[in-house]
């Protein structure tokens, strides 16, 4: 009832009565094209500038940034043929010369260790795919971001933002890079796109075996928290990754229960308050458009998703059928 009460997001409503209340679509259709109309989407839709980006430009600065913006609207689940996200997109694709027309004008021409999206950062580019996919990019626009990916496919199964700096070397993944590379890869696979699709997918299911060996949140050799961060629940999370995070892009994707996943199933029920709600445990320095949610008060974006994740989830755990 929390979550649907007429105060919260539009998208937090379309959310709660999709996944947990399981409305029909002709239902849930009118709250759907709400979320660019009213509230949180259209707050970020409203601060596009003049120049077409959001800030100062595509990563500048970095949480108003066109990037991050269409990132969160992304995540907010906006209408993928919403005009705004789709001509910021096809304009960052410009800029970027990945647009098809740009490379065939210019005979542009581009290996697999080349810039991607924007950077040779593979964490950036990772997020990219999410929302340009999602956001109906140009398949031909994003062959070189695939290209490039699937050149930095690390051999434990996973990625690592830093694997094509000229001088790191790192040898183990990064879970914060391999879920953002996966978050790309499924949204591209859900949204139809089929360049190199089965090397993608191998890709992913390498990605989420590297994320389950490490419990989501341990080291695979000593079984220490890798980081306390990892545990701590952030809202926008943007780049940073935590289990919840983690475990949502599980249930995204339609992945079954796995053992390993009960460590952080554990913490996720443990971070629960008394009212049955969750709140913000993490949250990240910088310029904000605005304020979603306030920390230590109930939120709802994490409820909702915390909810959802246990409900797909609960694996046994006591106390967890009777959460939705």
């Amino acid at each position: 009832q929390w979550l649907m009460e007429e105060e919260a997001d539009v998208s937090i409503r379309y959310g709660a009565a999709r996944d947990l209340l399981d409305w029909p679509e002709h239902r849930l259709e009118p709250l759907r094209r709400r979320i660019g109309e009213e509230g949180w989407g259209a707050r970020y839709l409203a601060a596009r500038g003049e120049n077409g980006h959001w800030g100062l430009g595509y990563y500048s600065p970095k949480w108003t940034s066109t990037h991050y913006t269409l990132l969160e609207l992304r995540n907010l689940e906006l209408p993928r043929e919403n005009p705004i996200a789709r001509d910021a997109v096809a304009l960052s694709l410009r800029q970027y010369q990945l647009d098809p027309a740009y490379r065939r004008d210019n005979a542009v021409r581009r290996s697999n260790r080349e810039r991607g999206a924007v950077t040779s950062d593979v964490c950036i580019n990772g997020m990219f795919l999410h929302f340009a996919c999602w956001f109906g990019a140009s398949p031909d626009a994003l062959e070189p971001v695939v290209d490039f990916l699937l050149g930095e496919h690390m051999p434990d199964g996973g990625f690592n933002c830093q694997s094509n700096r000229r001088y790191a070397h790192p040898v183990h993944s990064s879970l914060h890079t391999t879920l953002s590379v996966l978050e790309g890869i499924e949204t591209y696979w859900s949204c139809g796109y089929t360049y190199r699709l089965d090397e993608l997918l191998d890709a992913a299911n390498t990605s989420r075996a590297f994320i389950l060996l490490h419990r989501f949140f341990r080291s695979d050799h000593t079984g220490e928290v890798i980081s306390p961060h990892f545990t701590k629940l952030s809202c926008p999370w943007r780049w940073h990754y935590d289990v919840l995070r983690a475990l949502d892009c599980f249930r995204a994707a339609g992945q079954p229960y796995d053992d390993r996943m009960r460590d952080a199933l554990e913490i996720l029920q443990d971070a629960r308050r008394p009212d049955g709600t969750w709140q913000i445990g993490l949250r990240f320095p910088g310029e904000e458009h605005f304020r979603m949610e306030t920390a230590r008060k109930p939120s709802r974006y994490l409820t909702l998703r915390a909810l959802r994740v246990l409900r797909a989830y609960g694996g046994g755990l006591e106390g967890v059928g009777g959460t939705v």
